[in-house]
């Protein structure tokens, strides 16, 4: 039978379908809207002249700038090691079957997690009017050692206190939603082959935990770099602080902002890249086919080649009879 012939179908053939594709004005609307409002904003960025991008060029490389964003990766780093190690500690202790220890990260959970950062930064800055002196000695009786709280905890360790004490807290909470996201019977098995409960957490369920932590521990990281921003409440002069003191003398405080503003949005683009690399390792023992990076969807783009493999044609390799129905004619 001639394959153009339009009578009806051979036996054992459906009928041909003639496909009709869904029509979505909404959608094409929407993109109209949304390229007219980005051509409005691109407008008003590049002609409105209370921008000026010549001052921005100019301070954006400015030595003041770049000590402020030194102090900010600084601090952004040191308290999220103080959170993490604190986190992890705390959540061991708040899943711990002794009562006394589990009380005493709830608690402490407890108060991080229910005042302010910005009111514990103030908070140990002014320790020293608490404390004139911090000490070390017998307790209740004679120190051996004192010295001056304003001198033991500067502004920057003030800031590293706020910032990772207040961070412990919520790393406590998700380290151990990671754990608890893990089966019991792997702690029972480790158990069963003679390791104690350390060990057993430090092998075994720990790394099995990380593919649940990662995510929303780079989300913190992220936002513990534009938290440092609060620090400049006790005169630290971090990347916000930096841009604050130079348009506070020129007056210039759009351009400045700006400038802040581009350096905060490199830093979480650097740092969210680093957060898919590493969730995409600890992915490796979960997924039988890791996503591709985005050099690889890159050179793929490039390359011409799609993600997905093309669809075969309903008629592809009929001369042999070899697919379903390929003997009728």
């Amino acid at each position: 039978m001639n394959s153009l012939h339009k009578g009806p179908a051979a036996p054992g053939r459906p009928d041909v379908i003639k496909a009709v594709p869904v029509r979505h004005p909404g959608r094409w609307v929407g993109a109209a809207v949304i390229l007219l409002l980005t051509a409005m904003l691109i407008h008003a960025i590049v002609t409105v002249p209370a921008f000026k991008w010549d001052l921005v060029g100019h301070y954006l490389f400015d030595d003041r700038i770049l000590h402020g964003l030194v102090v900010t990766l600084e601090l952004t780093a040191l308290a999220m090691v103080m959170g993490v190690v604190g986190g992890i500690l705390l959540a061991v202790m708040r899943l711990s079957p002794n009562p006394l220890l589990s009380g005493t990260a709830w608690v402490y959970i407890w108060v991080f997690r229910g005042t302010p950062v910005l009111v514990q930064l103030v908070f140990w800055n002014f320790l020293g009017v608490l404390w004139a002196k911090l000490s070390i000695g017998i307790p209740f009786g004679p120190a051996f050692w004192s010295e001056q709280t304003n001198v033991l905890i500067p502004t920057f360790v003030a800031a590293l206190l706020g910032l990772g004490l207040n961070e412990a807290a919520y790393m406590a909470e998700i380290v151990r939603g990671g754990i608890q996201s893990v089966d019991e019977g792997q702690l029972e098995a480790s158990q069963a082959l003679g390791m104690n409960r350390f060990d057993a957490m430090r092998r075994i369920i720990l790394p099995q935990a990380m593919r649940v932590i990662i995510p929303p521990t780079g989300n913190e990281t992220i936002s513990m770099l534009k938290t440092t921003s609060l620090v400049s409440v006790i005169a630290l002069e971090e990347l916000f602080r930096a841009g604050q003191n130079i348009y506070s003398r020129n007056f210039q405080s759009i351009p400045l902002l700006i400038v802040v503003s581009l350096w905060y949005l490199f830093l979480t683009s650097i740092l969210t890249v680093g957060q898919y690399y590493i969730e995409r390792h600890y992915a490796r023992g979960s997924n039988r086919s890791l996503p591709p990076t985005p050099l690889q969807r890159l050179g793929g783009l490039f390359r011409g080649i799609k993600s997905a493999p093309a669809a075969k044609p309903a008629n592809a390799g009929g001369h042999g009879g070899g697919g379903e129905g390929g003997g009728a004619a």
